[in-house]
């Protein structure tokens, strides 16, 4: 049966479908699933880019009726993503098609599934929704029968960041002089669907003595009002310069290519 993006005609929410129901049948009954063992993103917070689409990994059981056809002719099933108290009409971020389900005992199936995550057109990530997420499934029948499950743990969802690549000048310098290091904070932000300042975060400047593998924080200093990033330290031997943002509750992480600077 053709797979619909959404469950429109039943709920009036961006909420995962399955298929196209007739207009008049009698109410039709939930399917008798329970949703267990769902991971999102691998258990690690979801990070969505400025534009385009990101593809949230989610795999799940579901335990069935014994009797009950799985097939994906007949139910489809998926996760969604809600705040606060549960009702489908919050489930506002979900995938564009079902699972695909594989029966692994006369009443168990496993599924893999995507959270899609569009920057553009309807139900579309807003800036607000950089925050933590409480995860449901659902389950809906080829005779619109639905059936949803609350509570199935969270997920944080974060702006993408970047860090322009470190720039630590002048590259060569007589030991004790002062160079100065530059660099950029920006991150997504999903209505403009651009790359933008981060301003007054904290950044680490941190420094990896030639010869070793382990950079060590020099100082921290709070990016300017487009993201800009620019201090001052003395050079005393040979090594690389870098810049590394730790990300915050909305921010993921991101860690700047080095800047070597040779100490005469």
């Amino acid at each position: 049966m053709r797979i619909r993006a959404t469950v429109v005609a039943v709920t009036g929410a961006l909420a995962l479908s399955a298929f196209a129901v007739p207009a008049a049948q009698a109410a039709p009954s939930a399917p008798d699933v329970t949703f267990t063992k769902v991971t999102v993103n691998n258990g690690k917070p979801i990070v969505a880019r400025a534009s385009g689409t990101t593809h949230v990994p989610v795999t799940y059981t579901f335990k069935h009726a014994r009797g009950l056809d799985i097939g994906p002719d007949k139910l489809a099933t998926g996760p969604g993503l809600y705040f606060g108290t549960f009702n489908i009409e919050k489930v506002r971020l979900s995938g564009d098609e079902p699972g695909t389900c594989t029966a692994t005992s006369p009443t168990v199936a496993t599924c893999k599934a995507f959270i899609d995550l569009h920057t553009s057109g309807e139900g579309r990530l807003l800036n607000t929704d950089a925050r933590k997420w409480n995860v449901a499934a659902i389950a809906v029948t080829d005779r619109g029968g639905i059936k949803t499950q609350s509570g199935l743990g969270t997920t944080q969802i974060k702006f993408d960041s970047k860090l322009t690549i470190t720039d630590a000048t002048p590259g060569s310098v007589a030991a004790g002089a002062t160079i100065t290091v530059k660099g950029t904070l920006t991150r997504a932000n999903w209505k403009t669907r651009k790359y933008e300042g981060l301003a007054n975060a904290p950044v680490a400047l941190q420094f990896q003595k030639k010869g070793t593998t382990t950079f060590t924080t020099l100082k921290t200093i709070k990016t300017g009002s487009a993201g800009a990033l620019k201090t001052t330290v003395k050079a005393t031997v040979d090594g690389t310069y870098r810049y590394a943002f730790a990300g915050s509750a909305t921010t993921a992480a991101v860690t700047a290519a080095g800047d070597f600077v040779d100490v005469k």
